[in-house]
């Protein structure tokens, strides 16, 4: 059986390690890598585009987790389940960190987010990053028979069953998605303790996020703005968890336009540019 290493640090995991070091900026890659008209991409060519990306020496790929297209919101993500595409993804790299921004904590049971997680890590010898969030789209939580208004509480509850059967052998559990009282175990583990990046405010305070997360990923904003921000989180950070690193994510939109002179202008949730401005 397929057992976690004794680790006591996400430290151990080499894809938090590929991605995060005090004091250093990585770049990573969201799927797809492509731009689209309108809320569908191509899908073409992202293996290969992954690869490069390995080769290129990028510290992450990220998939995201957009179960139904809601056609108001205007973005589907990388289309594919989740947990397929990391499948998918994982066998054409080899060292390259795979993370999710964001797995939807209240849509999914835990159990199965916890073991699709750990087997993701364990195949990929640890490359493993699991970002999860409490969801964004009002149309889905219906659809799944799930209150949208006790997401917050569904968040708490799903991630704290997750760390728990990730890290102990038959671990008793009862929740709002059932009970499991010792007689049964969740594998594989991890191969090491495994990192949980939370994604926005998913409801919850500053302050429970930086006790809670092993890192916080949040969005584009004005470079005075993200600087204060920054300082408050390494300040909460310091208070929930002295002399801890908890790396601090943010995702910005890049459209590269075919002219290499092409000025910058802004786009939702980043800009495009020819390589020149780029580089």
């Amino acid at each position: 059986m397929l057992k976690a290493n004794k680790a006591t640090s996400v430290s151990d995991s080499a894809g938090f390690r590929r991605m995060f070091a005090p004091d250093r900026i990585s770049l990573g890659l969201f799927f797809p890598i492509e731009a689209f008209e309108r809320d569908e991409p191509s899908m073409r060519d992202q293996s290969r585009l992954a690869r490069r990306a390995e080769e290129l020496g990028f510290a992450g790929l990220w998939t995201r987790d957009v179960p139904l297209r809601d056609p108001n919101f205007g973005d589907l993500g990388q289309v594919y389940d989740p947990w397929v595409w990391l499948g998918w993804i994982a066998a054409h790299t080899s060292t390259i960190a795979l993370a999710t921004g964001s797995i939807i904590l209240p849509l999914r049971h835990p159990f199965h987010t916890a073991k699709a997680s750990a087997s993701v890590d364990q195949l990929t010898g640890g490359r493993f990053v699991l970002g999860v969030a409490s969801g964004d789209r009002p149309v889905e939580f219906p659809a799944f028979g799930v209150d949208w208004h006790q997401r917050d509480v569904l968040f708490r509850e799903n991630l704290a069953v997750i760390r728990r059967v990730l890290t102990d052998e038959f671990a008793s559990v009862q929740s709002s998605y059932g009970i499991m009282m010792g007689t049964a175990d969740l594998v594989p583990k991890p191969v090491s303790r495994l990192p949980i990046l939370i994604t926005g405010s998913s409801r919850q305070s500053f302050e429970w996020i930086a006790a809670h997360a092993d890192g916080w990923i949040t969005y584009p904003r004005d470079l005075a703005r993200q600087a204060e921000l920054i300082a408050k989180w390494r300040a909460a950070v310091e208070v929930a968890s002295p002399g801890v690193f908890k790396p601090f994510v943010q995702s910005l939109y890049v459209d590269l336009a075919d002219k290499p002179a092409e000025p910058p202008r802004l786009i939702h949730l980043g800009f495009r540019a020819g390589r020149n401005f780029m580089l």
